[in-house]
């Protein structure tokens, strides 16, 4: 009979999660608070609020570097998520400050966002995310020179 020896799994140490941060290079953070009305009976956020949190980052890094969702639409320029990959950390509670943050790379046609957020002011990890976004450019996926301007800088 074969017998299997299980390691327990370490738990992360604050050095791990420098270390992480150290090694993702994002170009863009948000401060935020938890609303209460973002939480459930169980008193921490809801999951489905941290895809808003990420999305309304997103936005919020485009418009700080001069793009419009609305005025690349008005081009015919449409980006939009096609995949969307979140784990979850440690929860929030209502009044939590935290910093959303992120990293842009590009995969083909594919605009990659990783976005995570950090509770503060400690830095506890509280989800890491994956946003896959494509540009349809009147209709057919295609790329856009604007969102391709942000890979340079």
């Amino acid at each position: 009979m074969k017998t299997y020896s299980h390691k327990a799994a370490r738990s992360p140490s604050p050095d791990d999660n420098h270390s992480y941060l150290r090694r993702m290079n994002y170009i863009f953070d948000l401060n935020m608070k938890v609303r209460d009305y973002e939480c459930d009976l169980q008193g921490i956020v809801n999951n489905a609020n941290y895809q808003h949190y990420i999305e309304h980052t997103r936005h919020e890094f485009l418009l700080s570097r001069g793009i419009s969702f609305a005025e690349l639409h008005e081009k015919g320029i449409d980006a939009v998520v096609a995949r969307l990959n979140m784990a979850f950390k440690t929860p929030l509670r209502s009044r939590d400050e935290f910093v959303s943050r992120l990293a842009l790379t590009k995969e083909g046609i594919k605009y990659v966002f990783h976005q995570d957020i950090y509770r503060l002011p400690d830095l506890t990890p509280v989800i890491r995310a994956t946003v896959e976004a494509v540009c349809l450019v009147h209709g057919k996926l295609g790329t856009c020179e604007e969102l391709d301007s942000l890979l340079c800088e």
